[in-house]
């Protein structure tokens, strides 16, 4: 049984809306897609509710047209702007020498309880990437391994809850409930990376209209991430200044004669912001000076965050460069010349049943990406924003439609490996845990409060 599946990419410039059939082996299908102009956003996040809601259900209509299908829930992507991230590590006994899921959720859950996270932030993804079994590391996937204790180091990505309450908040202003929320750069770099770029090191770096997200994976999981509030529109508003013309024609000198390629000595006529009845004469040369500047500017501080990351000699590789931005003529080469001898390639999403010709651009990567997730595309395990381990095998049960405003539900996804005695068993220990999980919190809360007063 196939289910449908909405999945909301909230960029700085636009908002996309993709309806898709997700079938029993994961394939998806597109149904329907819808975009809009972003409005009520700056640099990613929401600084209007109700003007962000109303973009969002303009591209949210337009894909429900297309698809002819009805969605309550939605996935959504969330930008890196206000994100921390950090690392934390747990370990657990394990009494009958063989690791089972509850173990492998146990010691993720202990991770989680062990970080130090800040009291107005909440988790967005807490993604492993190194399980160790006794003594043994780096080991790929700990199922049903003999070992008497486990070990795993996560990283977790945290943002300000009160990002997250606007942005569920404006979801829920356009008819929609947020199922679960995914950072856009693991979403885009769920749509453009191969698993030999995965398991060698990359760095992925969306570039988009007002942002430019990056995350760096190695081991088939992230390392790092970060966020820089500069894109596209950035040159556009220095043209605006430096020729001394409106920003809609900036934006289309940009589009007709932005190239980080050779300059030419050609004339252009433009008019002058505040007269535009007058025109006055540019020199191309000054375009591409304006624009190089700007982006080699950029791409110099996305190398130093690379370089700041401490993970430089582990993206084997290279770089991955998607989103709008990327699509800049000459955009590559400038990018190897300032990362320095590092293989750089420009991704588009990968390709899949029903997708439109206009999202094979890179600027859909974070939207195509979200789908991907939503058919179970993640790292092999992962606790998501609604503190469920998920795992890259699990099944899902029927139409998935959770009303988030209650208690996220916090059961264990069933393993295809499992019989349904297992399965039943499974279902009582995680209530049993969740309960657990409340005292241990309720611990951690008043450990943090007692730390803080002494």
């Amino acid at each position: 049984m196939s289910r449908t599946v909405l999945a909301i990419d909230i960029g700085s410039t636009k908002i996309c809306a993709i309806i898709a059939e997700i079938a029993d082996d994961n394939s998806i299908a597109i149904t329907g897609a819808g975009t809009c102009k972003a409005q009520g956003l700056k640099k990613g996040s929401i600084t209007n509710i109700e003007l962000a809601s109303r973009s969002i259900k303009t591209a949210l209509n337009d894909a429900k047209r297309v698809s002819g299908s009805e969605v309550n829930t939605a996935i959504v992507s969330i930008s890196g702007a206000y994100t921390k991230s950090l690392n934390s590590s747990g370990i657990v006994n394990i009494q009958n020498k063989e690791v089972s899921f509850k173990e492998i959720e146990r010691v993720m859950q202990t991770s989680l309880y062990n970080a130090n996270i800040p009291n107005e932030y909440e988790v967005l993804h807490a993604l492993p990437y190194n399980f160790k079994a006794d003594d043994q590391d780096y080991i790929e996937d700990p199922l049903g391994m003999n070992a008497s204790r486990l070990e795993v180091e996560t990283h977790i990505i945290t943002t300000q809850k009160s990002n997250l309450n606007n942005l569920r908040k404006a979801v829920r202003g356009a008819g929609v409930e947020v199922e679960n929320i995914v950072l856009t750069g693991y979403a885009s770099s769920i749509a453009t990376l191969n698993d030999d770029e995965k398991e060698l090191g990359v760095a992925v770096i969306d570039m988009g209209g007002n942002t430019s997200n990056i995350t760096i994976h190695s081991g088939n999981s992230i390392r790092y991430n970060d966020f820089l509030g500069v894109g596209s529109n950035h040159v556009t508003s220095d043209l605006s200044m430096a020729l001394h013309t409106p920003l809609n024609i900036a934006e289309s000198v940009k589009l007709n004669y932005g190239s980080l390629l050779n300059p030419s000595s050609d004339l252009i006529e433009l008019p002058i912001i505040g007269d535009e009845n007058t025109t006055h004469e540019v020199s191309l040369e000054v375009v591409h000076n304006v624009i190089y500047a700007r982006v080699e500017e950029t791409l110099m501080i996305l190398a130093q965050f690379i370089e700041n990351s401490g993970l430089k000699d582990k993206i084997g590789a290279g770089i991955v460069l998607t989103g709008g931005f990327s699509q800049m003529e000459g955009m590559r080469e400038l990018a190897v010349a300032t990362f320095g001898s590092v293989p750089v390639r420009l991704a588009k999403p990968k390709e899949m049943d029903g997708l439109f010709d206009n999202l094979r651009s890179p600027e859909y990567s974070s939207a195509v990406g979200l789908v991907m997730y939503a058919a179970s595309a993640y790292t092999q395990y992962e606790i998501d924003v609604n503190k469920r381990v998920r795992h890259s095998n699990e099944v899902h049960t029927g139409h998935v439609s959770i009303n988030l405003t209650q208690e996220p539900d916090v059961s264990t996804p069933h393993l295809q490996e499992q019989g349904s005695e297992k399965k039943e068993g499974m279902v009582s220990i995680s209530m049993k845990k969740s309960k657990k999980e409340d005292e241990a919190g309720a611990f951690n809360k008043f450990w943090n409060w007692a730390t803080q007063l002494f």
